[in-house]
């Protein structure tokens, strides 16, 4: 760390979280150094917290609670032992018998929210309490409770932006005083601060310095035999900026003071980065609660008080715990905060119970409950050693509350129910309750406190608070001020429970509306991605598709609704199945984007979208394209070549006044289509143009499998709480292999029904398909009948051969067939009747310039 320049002597203190100095010298003769001429740049920010006399946390600061993932609520009042999952070989520089003593250490520390290995180096000095120097001794000569400041930082970060930080610089002692190697670091054993000032500063300074020998021995030992030699080198190559004569000032001061100090006359970011307002007074724990007050207003520990502190500092935990409580939307997370920020401040142990119906949300919370409710332990907390009660009291369990208990009695009446003081007796027939699960150490000589929690009228479950014999029980002001947080948590439980009920039905809307499995067609496979915005209650509007359009053809479209949240959802509902239906009627993409079009007009001013629409034949190996507004389509060759589409932009869907375009571009067997929604390219850091050609890069060279691709593209463009949601389509173009396919044009004559089907009953033989060949005679021989009689124009023929027979025929009439009911002694209209009786499908749909009957025929295995 960097040492800076020292407070003045008997120079008022700043306000807690201001910033951390070292207490004034007030010994006699002390000499009050003069502030730097010049500013120091501070090097990295460091999580600073001070321990009492006891050994527990009473200051935490912000920096604290970015590297250890715990906030000040939780760490107020706890050892760090117990907080922190710290090495064993590194807890002894914060026991209290080790506070007269600087220490230096480098560990590996996990932290508390989520697990993460953090490298941290310490820093540990003693802190003696106003009045008295950094060893307890007062100015009458009086022992004082020494205290503890300690400082620490990511080693990682310490390495990447402090100037010329290394692992070699951080110094580590064991408890017990042997210098061990870790790491490749120098180790230094790092001497009491005892006797003349500057002695203990001095071995702090070689400490940070790493100057001195391996063999342990304490530090002071610099150039000038003042210890501040080895001292004054460090902090010039760490200060850069201030030049020697700038670090042996900062030496020579320091050490006149014999503690560190850090400077108040930084103008950029300090050592220790300041951070008002983490720990409220009233969050400050005593190891004892206090008692009642007298009359003159002095307490059991012998505080004089003002009139109404007391009362001032419930008003500050109720506000920064309310705050805590509200700061999450997840309804158990609530919960579990709710347990964390009673203990130790109001209770020893506290554990919170929801009904199962709330956990889970299956129901809404009834008005009244009984015995008969099935609750859930969904958190506790408590002070004890780590491990004491998870046994007895597991999170997550389930559990029924017995008649006549507190639980049953609070949640019925909906008043909290306080026990002072139980007995065993009482202790015992609570436990049997409970369970059965022996909980009378738990109990015996504690005050019980259950509250309820009841919001909007409905209970939705119980807390209970234990306190310690040794501690004061519930007085009037803690039962009031239970009272209150316990209505502010019930609400941010109901009000997270209301969200996510919120949530699911919007994710379920926007599920039941997006297509489940992708089609399976001839020619063609289909594969796609969709990942939901960041945010869970914003639903979007994106929405794609893929069907089988007659003739073997797909039909793609992938779209996105202006706007958020279930409006966009359901509009991107109507949109997807109004697109469904129109490309039944197989109108080209212009003219089906411009029916979309005028219905949404139809619907409502708030119907807007973009939209692009694909059409491919496998058979003609084309692909034809309309655009409304959307991202173009990427087309990549066999040979690994990709380009962006020139599919015309358009307007967007609902805006009206222009007409839409159909292009058709030819695309070889092999090529892979993508397409995607703006989610997936556009970043605060580029726009659609650069995501685009960022696309188009990533899918250029050789081909890997559709599903690979999609999970590629999302990995390497896709944020991971992405503000968009993002629609993926890739399509691999195989096309439908020429041999399969048979066509014939025909004369509208009558005789060429005989002859065509002989020559489709010489296709099938080819095709090794005599099985069905009657059959797809007779039905051949009906659809060429019916388009000579009731058509007009030329008369085409297609077979396809796949997974079925499809067979098409096409004139250039302009009536459709439609199947009717032929009397017995009707002379025609049972044609279609008999292809409806034998084929497994069959319809009918226009054509740019006619119509075309076709009818699928199921094949043997």
């Amino acid at each position: 760390m960097t040492i800076a320049g020292a407070q003045h002597a008997g120079e008022q203190q700043p306000p807690p979280g201001a910033a951390l100095a070292a207490p004034a010298d007030h010994r006699a003769g002390a000499r009050p150094p003069r502030f730097l001429d010049q500013p120091l740049l501070g090097v990295i920010s460091m999580a600073a917290f001070t321990l009492n006399e006891h050994g527990r946390i009473n200051h935490w600061n912000h920096a604290a609670t970015e590297l250890f993932g715990v906030g000040p609520l939780q760490a107020a009042g706890r050892s760090p032992a117990s907080l922190l999952r710290i090495p064993q070989e590194h807890r002894g520089a914060f026991v209290p018998e080790a506070f007269g003593h600087v220490w230096c250490g480098a560990c590996m520390v996990p932290r508390v929210d989520d697990g993460e290995p953090a490298e941290v180096g310490w820093w540990v000095y003693p802190l003696g309490p106003d009045g008295t120097g950094p060893d307890g001794i007062g100015p009458d000569g009086a022992q004082g409770a020494v205290r503890v400041l300690a400082l620490a930082a990511d080693l990682r970060r310490l390495r990447e932006d402090g100037p010329g930080l290394a692992m070699d610089d951080v110094l580590v002692a064991a408890p017990d005083g042997s210098a061990r190697r870790a790491a490749g670091a120098r180790m230094l054993r790092v001497e009491p601060v005892l006797g003349p000032p500057g002695d203990g500063l001095a071995a702090a300074g070689s400490a940070a310095s790493g100057a001195s020998g391996a063999n342990g021995s304490g530090g002071g030992s610099g150039d000038d035999g003042h210890g501040d030699g080895p001292l004054v080198r460090r902090l010039a190559e760490l200060l850069p900026a201030a030049g020697t004569a700038a670090a042996e000032a900062i030496a020579s001061r320091v050490l006149d003071l014999g503690r560190p100090a850090v400077s108040l006359s930084m103008t950029l970011r300090l050592p220790v980065v300041p951070h008002i307002g983490d720990m409220p007074r009233a969050l400050r724990i005593r190891p004892r609660a206090a008692a009642a007050a007298g009359a003159d207003g002095a307490h059991a520990d012998g505080e004089t008080r003002a009139p109404g502190a007391d009362e001032n500092e419930t008003l500050t935990f109720l506000s920064e715990a309310g705050q805590q409580i509200g700061g999450s939307l997840d309804h158990l997370q609530a919960a579990r905060t709710l347990a964390e920020v009673l203990v130790p401040r109001v209770a020893d142990l506290a554990a919170v119970e929801l009904l199962e119906s709330v956990v889970a949300d299956s129901a809404q919370p009834a008005v009244d409950l009984d015995e008969t409710a099935q609750m859930r332990r969904v958190a506790v907390a408590h002070n004890d050693e780590p491990g004491s009660w998870e046994r007895v009291l597991p999170e997550n369990g389930t559990l029924r509350l017995a008649a006549g208990t507190p639980f049953v009695q609070a949640m019925s009446t909906g008043r909290p129910v306080h026990i002072a003081r139980m007995d065993a007796a009482h202790a015992a027939r609570l436990s049997d309750a409970l369970g059965g699960r022996d909980l009378r150490p738990l109990f015996t000589g504690r005050d019980l406190l259950v509250v309820p929690l009841i919001a909007r009228g409905r209970v939705l479950g119980t807390f209970k608070l234990l306190r310690k014999p040794d501690r004061p029980g519930f007085g009037e002001l803690d039962l009031a001020m239970v009272d209150e947080l316990a209505r502010r948590a019930a609400l941010c439980v109901d009000n997270g429970r209301l969200y996510r009920r919120e949530v699911q039905v919007a994710q379920e809307l926007q599920r039941s509306m997006l297509p489940a499995d992708p089609p399976e067609v001839p020619g063609a496979r289909v594969h796609y991605r969709y990942r939901p915005a960041g945010q869970a209650a914003q639903v979007g509007g994106d929405w794609f598709d893929a069907f089988p359009l007659p003739g073997r053809r797909l039909g793609i479209v992938v779209g996105d609704v202006m706007g958020h949240g279930l409006t966009s959802a359901a509009i991107m509902g109507q949109m997807r199945t109004a697109v469904r239906t129109l490309a039944v009627e197989d109108m080209r993409p212009d003219l089906l984007l411009r029916q979309l079009d005028a219905l949404a007009r139809r619907l409502g001013e708030g119907y807007v979208a973009t939209c692009l629409y694909a059409v491919y034949d496998p058979v003609a190996r084309r692909c034809r394209f309309a655009n409304a507004g959307h991202i173009p389509p990427v087309l990549v060759s066999e040979s690994g070549g990709s380009r962006v589409l020139p599919v015309p932009a358009g307007l967007p869907i609902g805006v009206g006044g222009e007409p839409f375009e159909t292009i058709e571009i030819p695309v070889e067997d092999g090529s892979r289509l993508v397409l995607c929604t703006d989610g997936l390219l556009e970043r605060r850091d580029r726009d659609i143009d650069e995501g685009l050609e960022e696309l188009r890069g990533r899918l250029a060279g050789l081909a890997h499998p559709l599903e690979d691709t999609c999970d590629d593209l999302l990995d390497a463009l896709a944020t991971t709480a992405p503000a968009d949601d993002i629609a993926i389509v890739a399509v691999g173009l195989d096309g439908i292999p020429k041999d399969d396919v048979a066509v014939w044009e025909l004369d509208p004559e009558p005789s060429m029904v005989p002859r065509i089907r002989a020559q489709v009953a010489f296709k099938l033989t080819e095709w090794r398909l005599d099985a069905v060949g009657d059959t797809v005679q007779l039905l051949v021989s009906e659809l060429v009948t019916n388009a000579l009689l009731h058509g007009a124009g030329s008369i085409v023929l297609r077979l396809i051969r796949g997974a079925e027979l499809l067979c098409e025929v096409y004139d250039d009439g302009q009536d459709m067939p439609h199947l009717c009911h032929a009397d017995a002694t009707a002379e025609s209209g049972r044609g279609l009747q008999l292809v409806s009786h034998l084929a497994a499908r069959w319809g009918t749909h226009r054509t740019d310039g006619g119509k075309v009957v076709w009818f699928e025929h199921r094949l043997p295995r």
